[in-house]
């Protein structure tokens, strides 16, 4: 459901339900009567305003996905129907029915009755759409907030990784440290490996050639 959408919805709807009643209080004044004739005037002003609301919401609308467009375009059939039909009354009511309020009262008491059990019926309408929406939009900020809580937990979880990875690539950089010391030490042992092999191979060539040398003098003196 689009936020937009409901937004207006809920402006039409209590617009709706204020020119119900301006309609309601407006049919018990006398006709010429200059309070009913000001109320009139508001309504019709009213009107237009509801004329606005109901183009921006078929704008928005018919801008959605056809699954949902096709949703609020019939409820926002059931919206037109209700405007046209408080137009009628108006026009009814501005039409300049000379009757006066007491053979109103006295021959039309019935057809009066009537439009005012119509007219509570679409107050009762228009309220309970308005607590519709008003219901979708504390579900939608209900659904935000919990998305909002699900994001801050992501990143909290996220925050948590990155530090783990940061530490561990800071033991695996000590680890470096360590081999590459470790490599140095091998290095340097296996140099003085060589020079003690050298030494020593130095050491036994000197006493075999002394070792001859005492034997060829001994021959020799013999």
């Amino acid at each position: 459901m689009s936020e937009v959408f409901e937004g207006y919805e809920r402006q039409y709807c209590e617009l709706s339900a204020n020119l119900s009643r301006k309609c309601s209080s407006s049919g018990l004044l006398l006709d010429g009567a200059e309070e009913k004739m000001q109320k009139i005037s508001e309504v019709k002003a009213g009107l237009d305003d509801a004329d606005v609301l109901i183009r921006k919401m078929d704008l928005e609308a018919r801008s959605l996905q056809p699954s949902v467009k096709a949703v609020l375009l019939a409820k926002l059939r059931e919206y037109k129907a209700d405007l046209n039909k408080l137009k009628r009354e108006v026009k009814k009511l501005s039409s300049g029915n000379q009757v006066s309020r007491e053979e109103l009262l006295e021959s039309g008491m019935a057809d009066g009755q009537a439009v005012s059990v119509d007219q509570r019926q679409r107050l009762a309408m228009s309220t309970e759409r308005l607590n519709q929406s008003s219901d979708r939009i504390m579900e939608s900020r209900r659904t935000m907030l919990e998305t909002e809580e699900l994001g801050v937990s992501i990143l909290q979880d996220l925050h948590h990784q990155r530090d783990t990875l940061l530490h561990s690539h800071r033991k695996l950089h000590g680890v470096d440290d360590a081999i590459d010391k470790s490599k140095k030490i091998l290095t340097a042992m296996s140099r003085r490996m060589s020079r003690n092999k050298l030494i020593v191979g130095s050491v036994i060539a000197a006493l075999v050639l002394a070792i001859i040398l005492i034997l060829y003098f001994k021959l020799s003196h013999h």
